[in-house]
């Protein structure tokens, strides 16, 4: 195997497997080396590719899974060039089909010599391997299920160029690496530094989903239309109101409308503020839209995170990068809380116009300003008539919306999310 002479899929962070095999692939007649130690190695190789397989969902022909795992999120010049656009020129295509002829050589690669020089089925194994539930912990389902299909179509190809061919429309089409594969993600700050972490399980919300608010709705929706399709958008979005009126949800439904599109979604909380600088820099040159996504954003007066959000937002010296927006939710209109003692301190200011500015600035600087309101009692019934219908709930209408005037009243008052929980909780009783 000329692993060795990988140019552009040289530096994989789970390529250890892969070293081992290929060892194992030009050593296992050669006796050099001590045949119980091969064997170890060999079975070493299976348990990682068995545990590769419960992790991620895997299934079929493992080796083949885990080359195609390899591939989907290896980042490199070439899958990163060709993420969401699809194929590039230049002569960097060059490099890629010579690494892609050595992985088409690893994906045609015969066991059964190998397997027999061990006596063992063990390969026979990882080759047509059965799956324990069809998803795993790192993978949900609807990902383990493209790179299993990935895995198929390569070892169909009938030569290098055709597996670059397949490789390169995966990538426009899904993207690469971990910001490729999933929707959403958080930030944690770890020894190394700032690391953007993915959200594996995330509730699939959609915009028809969300019954009510068709106005704060449709200004969400043609402002992230705009910002996914390349034009001018607001660089930042607020969304406010009251609690429980669809905001959040708002949000993540527009990412699961766009994600296929190249939308992804960066969940930061205004702790992390001190982290945002670092977060771009990890974005700012790849050919996905981010939104960096802010839940329930407020500040006391004592807070001070709020003017590192406001340096973001302005930009310094080095522009804002066009694939980045911010939107956040909050609960409270001016964002930094403010008192009557406020009031007494400027009172004793020589400039106290330039005191209520700076609180003042931050909203200033979100350029859409969407307000979700209390629904009136009208809108709240409708919206539950709604969400019964689509839970099947069979009631009477007036005994429905009577139950549900009685529930809002001692659960929250009217709102999206109080319908909600009154149709989820009438589910739940019934027989």
């Amino acid at each position: 195997m000329r692993t060795n002479e990988l140019i552009l899929y040289k530096n994989m962070e789970e390529g250890q497997l892969l070293q081992d095999m290929v060892f194992l692939m030009e050593e296992y007649e050669n006796e050099y080396y001590n045949r119980e130690d091969l064997a170890a190695l060999l079975a070493d190789v299976v348990n990682g590719l068995i545990e590769l397989a419960v992790s991620h969902g895997f299934e079929g022909n493992l080796w083949q899974d885990y080359l195609t795992y390899l591939l989907a999120s290896n980042e490199n010049a070439y899958s990163t060039s060709c993420e969401i656009v699809g194929a590039v020129d230049g002569s960097i295509n060059t490099a890629a089909l010579h690494d892609f002829a050595i992985f088409k050589e690893l994906f045609d690669y015969d066991f059964r010599e190998m397997e027999a020089v061990f006596e063992t089925d063990l390969l026979s194994l990882i080759c047509d391997y059965q799956g324990i539930s069809g998803h795993g912990k790192v993978f949900n389902q609807r990902i383990r299920d493209r790179i299993c299909s990935l895995s198929r179509s390569l070892s169909e190809a009938p030569d290098a160029g055709a597996f670059k061919e397949r490789v390169t429309k995966f990538y426009q089409e899904f993207g690469v690496g971990k910001l490729g594969l999933h929707k959403a993600f958080r930030v944690e700050h770890t020894e190394e530094g700032v690391k953007i972490v993915p959200i594996t399980k995330i509730a699939h919300v959609h915009l028809d989903d969300l019954v009510g608010y068709e106005i704060a709705k449709k200004k969400l929706v043609d402002n992230t239309e705009a910002f996914v399709k390349g034009r001018k958008a607001n660089n930042c979005l607020l969304v406010w109101g009251w609690r429980g009126r669809g905001k959040s949800s708002s949000i993540k439904a527009v990412l699961n409308q766009y994600y296929d599109q190249g939308l992804r979604m960066i969940e930061i909380y205004k702790h992390q503020f001190q982290d945002l600088n670092d977060v771009i820099a990890q974005i700012k040159d790849r050919n996905y839209k981010f939104i960096i996504y802010m839940d329930d954003l407020s500040f006391e007066e004592f807070e001070i995170e709020y003017k590192y959000l406001k340096a973001v937002i302005e930009g310094g010296l080095e522009k804002k990068p066009d694939n980045i927006l911010i939107y956040a939710t909050s609960n409270r209109r001016h964002l930094i809380r403010e008192t009557f003692r406020d009031k007494q301190d400027r009172d004793e200011e020589l400039h106290t116009n330039d005191t209520v500015q700076e609180k003042l600035s931050l909203v200033a600087r979100f350029g859409v300003t969407i307000y979700y309101g209390k629904p009136e009692k009208k809108e709240f019934q409708k919206i539950v008539l709604e969400l019964a219908k689509r839970n099947q709930i069979e009631m009477p209408e007036d005994q429905l919306l009577l139950e549900a005037g009685r529930w809002e009243l001692n659960h929250g008052g009217l709102s999206g999310r109080t319908a909600q929980q009154f149709i989820d909780y009438l589910a739940g009783m019934e027989v």
